[in-house]
């Protein structure tokens, strides 16, 4: 494999194109013009270009030499519904939608490797350049997934990399295993009768319902999962009542668990509704549970996390990560249908740290160089040219 990536000539032309995504973000599943964009881009190098993936993904494939074997790079290109602060020039023209999370600079990562590899086709084999939507809590991965992704553009192996705020720009990092946390989200109704504050004993209080589930649900991680397990349950809103003097027929709670072991998914879930059910004949109320399980844990494929590693001590700083990260992700729907991994690369700064979802995030677009020569690193060496 070629060890000298130049790719010095792309980079003004994409931290144009990056900070033009920053400035027209989309939020899941309306990424129109960032696709169009996408496409446009790989058209405009030879790609064979594939649109409307998943309602609104797009693949570009570049097939060199007679190789079967094929490696997928996916990046996300959604926004979050977040108000920006930055001030920067270059800030959202969309009040309410901001790339608060860096799908833009993955997106132009993704797009300056696909540039440089259909210049130098320095690889035997075939490239799919996965350009995801909707990867903010809507499951755009899985949505490319149910779309034939995997059967339509066939990888034997798959990555994905997401900016770290935590990390040092020009380290990378990845793990084998779990490297990100599953995530349910669970919406609790309590149902009382509702009456006057001065006569509770006339209506089962769904207020005080309500403060029980609290306390007794963030019992469950410390009281009824194993110490050597790891996990976290978090209780993040509760609404009822609108009067001093009121006692509310309802109020209603919603929160978040986060697991790495499917089993023990398992037991906080059978937990969450045994507190209910307790709490329910407890105190009078009626109390009804919707629990959805929306993100696995994304598990990398111990032999895809080293080969990262490897490669990464050519192009930066190769850390292996000491634990995994209670956010979540959904290429973890690629990585339970293809051998992969997800990787981070390190966008920290000496300067203030803002991290990921902060309204004052902004993408380091002094790491694009480290992403793009990632990608293409891991593309000539898992698919060596003859030539090569």
């Amino acid at each position: 494999m070629n060890q000298d990536i130049e790719i010095e000539d792309l980079l003004e032309d994409l931290v144009t194109f990056r900070r033009d995504i920053h400035a027209n973000p989309e939020l899941a599943y309306k990424e129109v013009k960032t696709a169009e964009k996408v496409a446009d881009s790989l058209r405009e190098i030879g790609l064979d270009v594939t649109t409307g993936v998943g309602k609104t993904g797009v693949v570009g494939s570049l097939k060199v030499g007679n190789s079967s074997r094929s490696i997928g790079l996916r990046a996300d290109m959604d926004a979050l519904p977040i108000v920006e602060e930055t001030g920067l020039p270059y800030a959202s023209c969309h009040h309410g939608v901001f790339h608060g999370c860096g799908h833009d600079g993955h997106t132009t990562m993704l797009l300056g490797a696909a540039r440089h590899l259909a210049r130098t086709r320095n690889f035997d084999g075939t490239v799919h350049f996965i350009f995801q939507p909707a990867e903010e809590g809507e499951a755009g991965a899985k949505a490319m997934i149910d779309d034939g992704l995997f059967e339509r553009f066939p990888c034997d192996r798959v990555y994905a990399f997401h900016n770290w705020p935590d990390l040092p720009a020009g380290t990378i990092s990845t793990r084998c295993g779990p490297i990100m946390a599953a995530a349910d989200k669970f919406s609790i109704q309590v149902k009382g009768k509702g009456g006057h504050a001065a006569v509770p004993h006339q209506t089962p209080d769904a207020i005080l319902a309500a403060s029980e589930l609290v306390s007794q649900l963030n019992t469950i991680v410390s009281r009824r999962i194993s110490p050597t397990s790891t996990a976290v349950l978090s209780v993040t809103q509760i609404s009822g009542g609108n009067s001093h003097n009121v006692l509310p027929s309802s109020v209603s709670l919603t929160g978040t668990v986060r697991t790495f072991d499917p089993h023990v998914q398992d037991l906080i879930e059978a937990a969450v509704r045994q507190v209910i059910t307790g709490v329910s004949v407890a105190t009078g109320t009626q109390i009804s549970i919707d629990y959805q399980r929306y993100y696995p844990a994304t598990i990398n494929a111990s032999v895809a996390a080293e080969h990262a590693l490897m490669v990464a001590k050519r192009v930066g700083n190769a850390v292996e990560a000491p634990e995994p990260a209670f956010t979540s992700e959904d290429f973890a729907f690629m990585l339970q249908a293809c051998e992969g991994a997800y990787v981070w690369v390190g966008q920290g700064t000496s300067g203030e740290h803002i991290p990921l979802h902060h309204p004052g995030y902004d993408f380091n677009d002094g790491i694009i160089a480290t992403g793009v020569k990632l990608h293409v690193a891991l593309v000539e060496d898992f698919l060596p040219s003859n030539s090569g």
